[in-house]
Parts: structure tokens; C-alpha cells; sequence
């Protein structure tokens, strides 16, 4: 039932948000446009589901144009909405249901994929205890960070991987004062941050982590009561550390006006040589290797304050969901969509090279992308075990992709340097190598609040976030340490203390 076709066909309505990867994608792809392409033929054959988007458009317009769309209920059949929009078209009646789909429809494979790491993100998507939408779920275990050090400096200044923040501050030192790169110039600084201090790449959220600060996520009490990280006092702490940085000149002087792009920019000019990320910042420091080839990087854990293992944050990262629309007479078929994207790339007739990455990343072109939360982690285990074994016949489809990349990188052929960032992610020591050691070690600390968003959030979340994001700038650029105590109260004054109690109510019920 759950890939059974419609007969007749129906069409099914989306709207879409396009990107400039994506129509550079579909140029070089012959014969395939965003409504006709290799996914909406299959969908069309095998579940007789003819897709059509009511219309397309590009970031900001995007944004617009949907929240319009919601605020208006002209909506089409089926939507990705934020989980705030969730709750207002839930709230005015404007969608429909969905217990009864996902419980009828998906398939266990579907079931398997999509509850990977728990019923988390299904409580997000449930109001009133009924299923309201399905989660696009993303993967929380792979925002765990890493610090991604340039080791050819390191092996310069004659310094060893940090085991505590004292070592991380003393790494940042150097970087900054001994000249790593050797070219006589003051031109290199110790860490790498954004103005937007939640990056997965280039923020702080790694570094707070070993002072026990949280920033972004809630978090259970000693009394068993959930807090809000981002005001707790060791995050004043960490944020007066991060200051007393920036006045020994160690963070960029501009970093409040900088973007990711244009750190990046620093990274790869050789300015910098230390980075909180997440797994795939090995993509990102690789730049530093165009201008000078010798530039070496590697993932290393997080540390603490003491030489004991730190927790490491991970936030809900369930943030888009599909609802659809009241009067849809076919409400099953997001599901039917869901089902036979995952089958194709993951289930047993999967055909991961052709729907999945051709290797142009093909799985683009589908209007529903789902996939296991753990895929990148399990292809990582996947090929350690053949390294220590020697069996490379039980690699999945996406493992044995990426070890083709990974050999070419280790044989140094023309393909090396696209090779690099796979190995530093997937190799025998690489970022993955130490998510494994996280695990083990049970360090993994998962959000505590996994509720739809409560009325109050939807009401003051941008406020809060803003004033949140605003008081941290401004102490690390040197503001009264004493002014976190001030937005402490203010949070509290402008909404924090009511969605903190309306989040304990939650908690109550369901923990």
C-alpha cells in the first residue's frame, strides 16, 4: 500500500524554493527540468503522483512569497513549513491530520529511516497529541563538534593537541604571536568565528561546550526541571575568555562584520588555523591548500575545562515539516513521495548512482529529500570495518562512492585534492573516527525539549534569539561582563520566564 499507484493519476502541488546549485545542477543535466526530470517520471510511473509547483523562487523571495502563503492559507496540496508556521496553520485549521497516513502508509523501511534517532522529531510535528505534519528529519548526531586544527603549523610551533581549553588558549596564542607560517608578518590569528555565532562551521558553540555552556539548547536541571542553556552562568564564563581573546587580538578585530564566506576567504588565504565545526569542515579548510599546498588540517575532540571528557551539545535538528492542505483528498501521498525516495536510494531496489548522486547530487530534484539521519556516520563505520578487516564487498552504495574518492586522494592522481576532505572526514582518524569515540564514551548530549513550539515561542523565539545573539557580540567586543546579568533579566522579562514554564509543562507530560 504504501507504494501503490494511483488510477487514475492525480497531481499533487507544491511551491519551491530554488538555488542557484540547483539550476546550475539541472543545466548540466540533459533533458531534465525542475517539473520533468528523473524523480518526477518515477513518481509518475511507479505511484501515478504528477508533480506540479504553483511556483519557485530564490531565498529572501522565498521566504516572502511562503509567508504569504501561510499568513494568507493559500496553500498548495502538500508544503514545507518552519515549526512556527506549523503552528499557526495547525491553529487556524488550514491543515489536516496525519496520524492516520503515517501509520498506514509508511513503510517499515520508512518507519526505520525516519525514527533513526528517536520519536524526537515527531513530537515536534504533534499538537494536541495528533500528527499535524511529517518531520523532515535531519540529522542531529552530525552537528557534534570537532576543532579542526592546522597541523603543519602545530608541527612548526612544536605543539601538541589540546586536552583542555588551557591548551586550546595556549594553541590560539601561538597561532596568533609566533608567526606559524613563517613569513615574517603579524598576519595569522588563533580562532576562527563569524558574526553569526551559531555557525556549524567558524562559531562558538564548540568552544562554549567545554566551559559546560550551551547556548543553544534546553537542558535538565539537578532538580529535573529544564532550563534554557544560553543563560546559564557558564556562558558568562566562556564569553569572558572569548572577550579577553579579542583583546589580545587573537579573534579578528572584524569578526562582527564578517560572514561565513568571508572568514572563509581568511581560512583560505592561510590567516587562520583553528576552527570549531562540524564533520564536514574539512571541505571548508581544504581551501587553505590553494595557495599553499602543504597546508594540512585535522579533527580533533572537543575539550573541557579539565582533562574530563566534555559533553558534546546536540541540538533537535528537525526544523521543516510537510503539512497538507485541509481540503487535499489524497493526503497519503506525502507519504507515497517519502516511501519511494527512500526505497530508491536506501531500500533494497535502490539505485544510489543513478537517484542519488550520478555524482552530480541528483537527489535534488526530487521535491521531498529524506534520509537516514545516521547515513554519513554508518558509511563511516561501514568502511572502517573493511579497513580493519579487509572485506570491501558489504559497503553500501554511498560508502563505496565515497572510498572511490578517498583512493584517489591516497594514490595522489589528478583527483587528490577532491579526495582530501573525504579522508579527513572518513579515514581511520578522520571526524567520524572521534563521533565513534563520543558515543562510546557516552558524550553526547542531546536537546531535552522536543515539543512543537509553544505559543509564547512563536510568539518572542526572534525576539529572544536577536537579544540573545546581540548581548554576546557585544560583550566579546569588549561591553561589562556584568551586562550578561542584565540580559539574563531581560530574557526573562520579555518572554523567556513564561515559555521556560511552558516548557516544563511539556516536560512534565512526556518525559
Amino acid at each position: 500500500m504504501g507504494l501503490s499507484q494511483y488510477d487514475p493519476p492525480i497531481e499533487v502541488s507544491f511551491v519551491r524554493e530554488t538555488s542557484n546549485d540547483l539550476e546550475d545542477l539541472i543545466n548540466i543535466l540533459p533533458d531534465e527540468t525542475l517539473e520533468n526530470n528523473r524523480w518526477s517520471r518515477m513518481y509518475e510511473q511507479i505511484l501515478g503522483i504528477s508533480i506540479h509547483y504553483d511556483w519557485t523562487a530564490q531565498g529572501d523571495l522565498y521566504s516572502q512569497k511562503q509567508s504569504f502563503s501561510v499568513s494568507s492559507g493559500q496553500l498548495p496540496d502538500i508544503t514545507r513549513v518552519s515549526a512556527e508556521q506549523l503552528r499557526i496553520l495547525s491553529n487556524a485549521g488550514l491543515i489536516q491530520e496525519l496520524t492516520d497516513a503515517y501509520k498506514d502508509y509508511a513503510t517499515p523501511l520508512t518507519k526505520e529511516i525516519l525514527e533513526q534517532e528517536g520519536h524526537a522529531p515527531f513530537d515536534t510535528a504533534t499538537i494536541d497529541g495528533k500528527l499535524m505534519a511529517i518531520p523532515e528529519t535531519t540529522s542531529s548526531i552530525e552537528g557534534a563538534m570537532y576543532i579542526w586544527l592546522r597541523t603543519d603549523w602545530m608541527e612548526q610551533l612544536n605543539l601538541q593537541p589540546p586536552q583542555t581549553i588551557d591548551d586550546v588558549l595556549e594553541i590560539s596564542r601561538a597561532f596568533t604571536l609566533m608567526d606559524p607560517d613563517q613569513n615574517g608578518l603579524n598576519d595569522t590569528l588563533g580562532l576562527a568565528i563569524t558574526n553569526y555565532l551559531w555557525d556549524p562551521i567558524m562559531g562558538i558553540k564548540g568552544f562554549m561546550a567545554g566551559y559546560e555552556a550551551y547556548p543553544e539548547i534546553w537542558i535538565a536541571d539537578e532538580e529535573g526541571n529544564l532550563v534554557f542553556g544560553g543563560i546559564q552562568p557558564e556562558v558568562k564564563t566562556a564569553l569572558e575568555t572569548l572577550q579577553q581573546m579579542y583583546k589580545n587580538g587573537q579573534l579578528d578585530s572584524e569578526f562582527s562584520f564578517k560572514n561565513g564566506e568571508k572568514v572563509k576567504q581568511q581560512i583560505a588565504s592561510g590567516n587562520i588555523g583553528m576552527v570549531y565545526g562540524e564533520q564536514w569542515g574539512s571541505f571548508l579548510v581544504q581551501e587553505s591548500q590553494k595557495l599553499n599546498a602543504n597546508a594540512d588540517w585535522k579533527a580533533y575532540p572537543i575539550v573541557a575545562l579539565s582533562d574530563e571528557l566534555p559533553k558534546v551539545p546536540l541540538k533537535l535538528n528537525t526544523w521543516q515539516y510537510f503539512v497538507v492542505r485541509k481540503e487535499f483528498a489524497q493526503p497519503e501521498a506525502i507519504i507515497k513521495l517519502i516511501n519511494l525516495h527512500l526505497e530508491k536510494n536506501w531500500g533494497g531496489t535502490g539505485e544510489f548512482e543513478t537517484f542519488y548522486s550520478s555524482p552530480h547530487p541528483v537527489w535534488k530534484l526530487s521535491p521531498v529529500t529524506p534520509y537516514p539521519a545516521k547515513k554519513n556516520f554508518e558509511a563511516y563505520q561501514q568502511l572502517e570495518a573493511a579497513r580493519r578487516t579487509g572485506n570491501w564487498t558489504e559497503l553500501n552504495a554511498e560508502a563505496q562512492s565515497i572510498q572511490k574518492l578517498i583512493k584517489k586522494y591516497q594514490s595522489g592522481g589528478e583527483d587528490k585534492e577532491h579526495g582530501w576532505g573525504w579522508e579527513k572526514t572518513y579515514g581511520t582518524d578522520g571526524a567520524f573516527s572521534i563521533l565513534d569515540q563520543y558515543e562510546q564514551n557516552n558524550q553526547l548530549l542531546y536537546e531535552a525539549f522536543t515539543g512543537a513550539p509553544t505559543e509564547t515561542m512563536i510568539e518572542r523565539k526572534s525576539l529572544l534569539h536577536d537579544l540573545q545573539h546581540e548581548a554576546y557580540i557585544n560583550i566579546i567586543l569588549g561591553n561589562s561582563i556584568d551586562e550578561f546579568d542584565q540580559f539574563v533579566d531581560t530574557w526573562h522579562e520579555l518572554g523567556g520566564a513564561k515559555i521556560t514554564k511552558e516548557v516544563n509543562e511539556w516536560y512534565k507530560l512526556n518525559k
